[in-house]
């Protein structure tokens, strides 16, 4: 440490190398690792596992010790080799006699240890042990813990590159139990077998079914162990082949594993300190250093993190010393979310290089803090800028540390910065705890707050004052700190990018925007983007006056203006705007009020809108005087002014909908209520569409209704049309007050009415249907089935009077045949009035068209047929006619079949011109033979 000549590999644990005899003292020799291991709680949990297995008093047989790269898990791998092959008694190993007495063991056996490590062969290439060629896991592991009599067991396995299955290997774990197998990088083992081929170390599914066997037989031997680390991330497993690799051992050791505990923060202090630091010897100096952190935070109060001022972080600061805590806070809370950043070796070797440079400056600090890191010092840098993307070596010797960096410029200027190096130790702390958010995006916000900053570096005998004082004066003077809000606030967080600051320019110009102008235009445009696109309404109007809103049959969605917010509290902006609109058109009452929906704003997230709009204005402005020449900044602020741009753009949406989340809808339980009301329904800013929640929410509430029952229907024309006498009711009518009153369900469109109509037509249980009604009689009669026409002669009658009306009118049964070779006809023609298609009768028309209606020696040649159709049900007889006549005549392939349709319209007065021009026009686009006018 003293003569900074350690390495990395010093920090780096092989197994292999322990098992092998090849390691360094400190890791081959049991009683020198125990010394310098700290015992975490996973490990000595873990442990204790370990001794109560091998003593067979229980403990779990299966282990998966999966953290992140770096946690700790061949280290925790080395402690149980060491505790079951030591040569010595368990008294001189640190730390484990305390755990045997734990787990009520008098001793542990010493055991048989297999070691399988992934990277220490190829599963294409046979290795040698002594005189034998070995193919496969399965060959090694027996080998290794019963030599050439246990590898016999399964030669012939080894040999065939098959899985000897568990029965076989509990048999080899038996013979030569306690023992306890160790598996290492098995990902990267697994890996590297082809897809649906055998190689000489078995195949891809042999290694799985071997894994998948081991750990079954394990569980029936008392004495045996398995312990198997696995990557935890999909980055470690390396190609996708490593992560279906990993998927699958998963898998595997769920059935039946335990799970370890990773290295916890504040037992990495410890860990840290034992393999750094000699132990301390002045326990005095010690408490007296951490006794005066502890008073100098309790004096500053709330300018500091709320913990400081709590008992335990006394405690923190002592199991840390001479270390801050805030520097493994940072370390492990931010660095260690770096894919590659491991969370012992690499803070090993970064805090081995800080202190080795600290101890040849000598510094003076009470203990090493974020502000004391020595980030001039190339060594020590590269190791965090290591893991940073290009560029923060450029931002550390112009903002940060260095004899050009602005903090020194600064301290030199202002004796009262530079007696206690205020200025770079700020800046180191903000470049501590914001660095790595440049290759991690988290969810917490980004930078450090101003209390974080000066716990990194204030000292006892210092006031938080010139700490803070230099802070406000870097936000000004930096080029690359940036910062969240206004730099006088305790929340506003602080952090270095490798991007020059622009900020300040554009936090100027948001201040030059009119509210009611270009930024309500702006927030217009982002409104326009979220829901703009809305497909479930026919139309959406953003902050547009009530008269320019159409009063027709289209369901709308009305986008109020930011001035008319809502919240629970406070409802009158929103309602009164909502009433307003469903009354008027303009100077004009509205008629159809129940075509509406509104979507108001959120009047706490008001005003984070309104900064977002004035952000992009801001940003837009910038871009566009780049352009124009009228600003002259460099290609690298030019590009950052365009991306600042694009994500200010991004952020509108996101921002509207976070405003925007309130759906109002006007509503009348009954018709009798003396004026409307508006319900307000919360929308969920997260997950889906803004169109698919809006849909949700009218859909689950039954706001707007788009599939509605004939139940439904026929409960409505019962409690507001079939009453009073009437019982009758028009289709097209009840449609058009569903448009208008509020008390009726608002249904999507027409169709909707229509689907209920058609649905309920094939019951009797809810309404027959006419086409008009005359003296006592309905045209176009149907009830319990047949097919409807929606149109605006369209008549519900109600369910008891249509029964009736069909008892009083059903006709007598007509003969099938004249005698004369004719079907029988009523009347002049075939004036049919009542039954309707569908309705039990209509069916005789297609019997009688297809059965034979002469004597078989005398087959019919032809046939004819004539109707005189009310014009009031045309469409409907038409229809009729074309389904079950001519439809059935046409099935005959031989038929040869001619339709003539004959018109005659009588005018007593006189037809007008309008109609003679209106006819005239379509018989020539229809193509009529004759249209003649007499």
């Amino acid at each position: 440490m003293l003569e900074g000549t350690f390495q990395q590999s010093e920090f780096a644990a092989d197994i292999t190398a322990v098992s092998t005899g090849k390691a360094s003292r400190e890791y081959q020799d049991a009683v020198a690792f125990f010394d310098r291991t700290f015992i975490t709680e996973g490990m000595a949990l873990l442990l204790t596992q370990v001794a109560q297995r091998l003593a067979g008093r229980g403990g779990e047989p299966v282990v998966q010790l999966q953290t992140a790269f770096g946690g700790g898990k061949t280290h925790t791998m080395l402690a149980v080799y060491h505790l079951a092959t030591r040569k010595c008694a368990l008294s001189e190993l640190a730390g484990i006699p305390a755990l045997v007495d734990k787990a009520g063991l008098m001793d542990v056996p010493q055991a048989r240890v297999a070691v399988l490590d992934g990277t220490a062969h190829s599963p294409g290439q046979p290795w040698k042990r002594g005189g034998q060629a070995i193919k496969t896991l399965w060959g090694e592991l027996a080998w290794q813990i019963g030599g050439a009599e246990a590898f016999a067991l399964v030669a012939a396995s080894d040999a065939t590159g098959t899985s000897p299955g568990k029965d076989m290997l509990r048999t080899l774990l038996e013979q030569y139990s306690p023992c306890v197998v160790l598996i290492d990088e098995l990902v990267a083992y697994v890996r590297q077998f082809p897809e649906s081929q055998a190689i000489s170390g078995g195949s891809y599914d042999s290694n799985l079914s071997f894994v998948q066997a081991l750990t079954e037989a394990v569980k029936l031997v008392p004495r045996a162990m398995v312990l198997a680390s696995l990557p935890e991330s999909d980055l470690e497993a390396g190609s996708h082949r490593g992560v279906t690799a990993l998927r699958a051992l998963e898998k595997t050791f769920g059935r039946v594993q335990a799970l370890w505990k990773p290295v916890a923060t504040e037992e990495a202090f410890e860990i840290v300190r034992r393999r750094l630091f000699e132990p301390v010897r002045d326990e005095k100096t010690r408490e007296a250093v951490c006794r005066a952190f502890a008073d100098a935070y309790i004096a500053e109060g709330v300018k500091l993190p709320a913990d400081t001022q709590e008992r335990r972080y006394h405690d923190r600061l002592l199991h840390a010393y001479p270390i801050h805590p805030e520097v493994f806070d940072r370390l492990y809370e931010d660095w260690t979310t770096i894919d590659g950043f491991q969370r012992t070796r690499g803070v090993l070797k970064l805090m081995a290089k800080v202190i080795y440079r600290l101890w040849k400056d000598d510094n003076k600090d009470l203990l090493i803090m974020p502000g004391s890191l020595p980030l001039h010092d190339s060594s020590s840098r590269n190791e965090l800028t290591y893991y940073l993307p290009a560029g923060w070596d450029a931002v550390i010797e112009r903002d940060i540390d260095g004899e050009r960096a602005e903090t020194t410029a600064l301290e030199s200027r202002e004796s009262r910065f530079g007696q206690v190096g205020a200025a770079r130790r700020i800046a180191r702390t903000i470049f501590l705890g914001s660095a790595p958010s440049s290759v991690v995006s988290k969810a917490a916000a980004r930078g450090l707050d101003r209390a974080h900053i000066i716990l990194g570096c204030l000292q006892p005998g210092q006031t938080s004052s010139v700490y803070a004082d230099a802070l406000s004066r870097l936000a000004d003077r930096l080029h690359y700190l940036n910062a969240s809000g206004d730099k006088t606030q305790d929340a506003t967080r602080f952090w270095f990018d490798t991007r020059a600051n622009l900020r300040r320019e554009m936090e100027d110009r948001k201040r030059r925007f009119d509210e009611k102008t270009e930024v309500r235009g702006k927030i217009a445009e982002g409104v326009k983007k979220a829901v703009g696109g809305v497909s479930f309404f026919d139309g959406v109007h953003i902050f547009t006056p009530h008269a320019d809103v159409p009063d027709d049959t289209g369901l709308r969605l009305v986008v109020l203006p930011p001035e008319a917010w809502y919240t629970k509290d406070e409802t009158r902006p929103a309602f009164d705007a909502v009433i307003d609109t469903i009354a008027k058109n303009g100077a004009k009452p509205r008629y159809r009020s129940n075509r509406l929906i509104f979507l108001a704003a959120d009047h706490g997230a008001l005003s984070r809108l309104a900064d977002a709009a004035r952000t992009v204005l801001a940003w837009g402005s910038i871009v566009d005087d780049v352009k124009e020449g009228r600003l002259n900044i460099d290609l690298l602020q030019k590009n950052q002014a365009e991306k600042e741009l694009k994500s200010a753009e991004d952020v509108l949406p996101r921002a509207v909908r976070e405003c925007y989340r309130w759906l109002l809808c006007p509503m009348q339980d009954a018709p009798t209520d003396p004026k409307p009301g508006v319900e307000a329904f919360g929308l969920n800013t997260t997950g889906s569409t803004v169109g698919a929640e809006i849909e949700r929410v009218c859909s689950d509430n039954e706001l707007v209704i788009s599939t509605w029952s004939p139940i439904h229907l026929r409960t409505k024309l019962k409690e507001l049309y079939w009453k009073g006498g009437q019982s009758v009711a028009s289709a097209s009518a009840f449609f058009e007050d569903t448009l208008r009153y509020l008390y009726l369900p608002r249904l999507k469109s027409r169709e909707v009415l229509a689907q209920a109509i058609r649905a309920g037509v094939a019951s009797k249980d809810f309404f027959g249907t006419a086409y008009g009604q005359a003296d006592g009689k309905f045209e176009g009669f149907a009830f319990g089935g047949g097919s409807v026409v929606f149109d605006d002669t369209l008549l519900l009658i109600e369910p008891d009077t249509a029964r009736a009306y069909e008892e009083a009118n059903r006709p007598n049964p007509q003969p099938a045949d004249t005698g004369s070779g004719q079907p029988a006809m009523t009347g002049t023609g075939a004036n049919i009035d009542y039954p309707v298609a569908g309705n039990g009768h209509a069916g005789s028309l297609q019997e009688a068209a297809a059965k034979p209606l002469v004597p078989t020696s005398a087959k019919a040649k032809s046939f004819f047929g004539a109707a005189d159709i009310p014009p009031a049900t045309a469409k409907m007889r038409l229809v009729q006619f074309a389904d079950e006549i001519v439809s059935v005549l046409a099935s005959d392939p031989n038929a040869n079949i001619r339709l003539t349709i004959e018109i005659a319209a009588e005018f007593p007065e006189g037809a007008s011109d309008t109609v003679k021009r209106a006819v005239s026009e379509n018989a020539r686009s229809l193509g009529l033979k004759t249209a003649d006018w007499e």
